[in-house]
């Protein structure tokens, strides 16, 4: 693994006001080879917070095995093989990368890491470490304000 795109690489990216370009390079990489949701990404939502650890339940799935909440349902053979394999990881401690989360209308939008969120709920836990990106500082605070101030203080990554 990329240790750029671990916890520890988003927190480092987070506390250098290096988030948002954290998020992109991170979905360009070999694995995500999604350059193009970066780049939106990117421009949509400007302020960035996290790594922070939320609860699977309150992540609105884009895409999921059946039996799960989600927008579109996937067949279970349309899930790669690997998702085994990570959830193997998880129940052994490894920590996948963050998941990358978007804020509006007050839900939290997986934008990517439905197959990481699968690993770790299939491995029994219930929270999983995520960045969050918001397209105005006012959604950031009332997030922040939300959550009790859980692991505050956290880095956030501020516009250009």
């Amino acid at each position: 693994m990329d240790e750029r795109f671990t916890i520890d690489g988003a927190r480092a990216a987070a506390t250098a006001g290096e988030l948002r370009q954290w998020v992109a390079d991170f979905l360009a990489s070999p694995g995500s080879d999604n350059a193009e949701l970066g780049a939106q990404l990117q421009r949509t939502y400007p302020w960035w917070l996290g790594p922070v650890e939320l609860p699977i339940d309150q992540l609105q799935r884009l895409a999921g095995p059946p039996g799960q909440p989600v927008l579109e349902t996937l067949e279970e053979d349309e899930w790669r093989d690997d998702v085994d394999d990570l959830a193997a990881g998880v129940a052994e401690g490894e920590l996948p990368a963050p998941v990358v989360v978007t804020y509006h209308d007050g839900q939290l939008h997986l934008e990517d890491g439905n197959h990481r969120v699968e690993a770790i709920r299939r491995a029994g836990a219930d929270r999983a470490w995520s960045v969050v990106g918001f397209d105005d500082e006012p959604d950031l605070d009332r997030f922040f304000a939300g959550s009790g101030g859980a692991n505050a203080p956290l880095p956030r990554s501020t516009p250009l």
